[in-house]
């Protein structure tokens, strides 16, 4: 038995500039963190031949060919495994919600199948190939981000590269001053879960257009003073940038974000935050704000019909945690 652990993330600047849409003009960039929410992996020998995946739903074939779940059916098909295996998802965090769910799985999953075989892949490795199930196979219309924050966990300045390289900058700050823009870091949940891929796939035609693309040049400019603000230790400066990255990112398109979001946005701008965003694609999901812990109270009472969710940030990526 293998089972492997995974972290989601959170973006705090720059995404969408990791679509291919937009890199293969202009280099991207993205600055995000991993948190300590979890997919884990568990893959074990089945007693007879068959192969049984056990997600939100539950299946049980033949062949690697039948089953529906493309990212396991491609995945097995990667890296070699035919049959007689079990494999069983469980997450912290309900899919569909700004926080990488699905790039999470694949990189854990492909972590647990290769160290089921007897292999070891890099952090590189797994996110390369990630990446390529999900946008190259299956033709998501997705960023890569999600699977190079999943794989090498920490705080990272991710850029992307015409040539399709991708290079992972650590944020190099110390534990004081993580641990400071933490405490001053809030996440809501607002009880919405959505398809990201439709917002994606409006977003990949939209930045074709000129007014599209110079906003996401921005927020990709963004991606790099939130970073200089860290290393300045100027987190006031970080919470306003995060305003100012979710003021461009909305103008992208109508269904980034609502009525509803950008109220409970407001609210929070009125009891004392200096910024926030929509996590992952937009339209639900979780709101990331800024605020001091001064503030927070008011905060918390302003968005009291919001669900908040504490986390801490996740030095490490994608890791096995169990071998039996």
């Amino acid at each position: 038995m293998i089972i492997t652990k995974t972290p989601f993330r959170i973006s705090f600047a720059g995404g969408g500039t990791d679509l291919r849409a937009f890199y293969q003009i202009e280099p991207g960039a993205v600055l995000s963190t991993a948190i300590d929410k979890y997919m884990y992996i568990t893959v074990n020998k089945r007693f007879d031949h068959t192969l049984r995946i056990s997600y939100s739903s539950t299946e049980i074939v033949e062949h690697v060919e039948q089953i529906q779940h493309p990212v396991v059916r491609e995945a097995l098909k990667i890296v070699g495994v035919t049959n007689g295996l079990e494999i069983v998802s469980v997450a912290d965090i309900p899919a569909r919600t700004g926080l990488g769910s699905s790039s999470s799985f694949t990189v854990g999953l492909l972590n647990a199948l290769y160290a089921y075989t007897g292999t070891l892949r890099t952090a590189e490795e797994l996110a390369q190939e990630a990446a390529r199930i999900e946008i190259e196979i299956l033709k998501e219309p997705i960023g890569k981000q999600d699977h190079y924050i999943a794989a090498y966990g920490g705080v990272q300045l991710i850029r992307f590269n015409p040539d399709e390289s991708v290079f992972v900058d650590p944020v190099v700050c110390s534990p004081k001053l993580k641990g400071a823009l933490n405490r001053n870091l809030m996440l809501f949940y607002t009880g919405v879960t959505r398809d990201a891929r439709n917002i994606l796939k409006e977003q990949n035609q939209k930045t074709k257009s000129e007014e599209t693309f110079g906003f996401l040049s921005r927020m990709r400019n963004i991606a790099f003073e939130s970073r200089e603000a860290l290393l300045a230790q100027n987190l006031d400066r970080f919470g306003k940038l995060l305003h100012e990255s979710w003021m461009y990112k909305r103008q992208i398109t109508n269904s980034i974000s609502n009525n509803k979001i950008d109220g409970y946005y407001e609210k929070a701008l009125a009891a004392g935050a200096l910024g926030g965003k929509i996590l992952g694609a937009g339209g639900g999901g979780f709101v990331l704000l800024y605020c001091d812990k001064k503030s927070q109270p008011k905060v918390r009472e302003a968005l009291k019909e919001l669900r908040e969710v504490p986390f801490s940030f996740e030095p490490q990526g994608s890791k096995i945690i169990y071998v039996g």
